[in-house]
């Protein structure tokens, strides 16, 4: 698994996050916000209120909002989701 050690909320709905083999990088979440669950990203102040979770290694926001470390891992390196998966189950 890629373990999330940092998160940094940026302007424009963008977060900064670092895995623990030191790839970093800078996510677009844009897209996302105002649908569902992620109409709470309306608020500036409660998308500020990114945090990384240790217990589920996800970044999380109120709400019960959270996102994949898997999927961040592959938005940040440009890497197929599916190979990750692979590649960390062994199949």
């Amino acid at each position: 698994m890629h373990k999330i050690i940092s998160v940094l909320p940026l302007s424009g709905c963008r977060i900064q996050v670092k895995f623990t083999d030191n790839v970093e990088g800078i996510i677009d979440l844009s897209d996302m916000k105002g649908k569902g669950i992620f109409s709470a990203w309306d608020d500036e102040k409660v998308f500020n209120m990114a945090s990384v979770n240790a217990e589920n290694n996800t970044v999380t926001w109120p709400g019960g909002i959270d996102l994949c470390p898997d999927v961040l891992y592959a938005e940040v390196t440009g890497k197929d989701i599916d190979s990750i998966l692979k590649a960390k189950t062994g199949v």
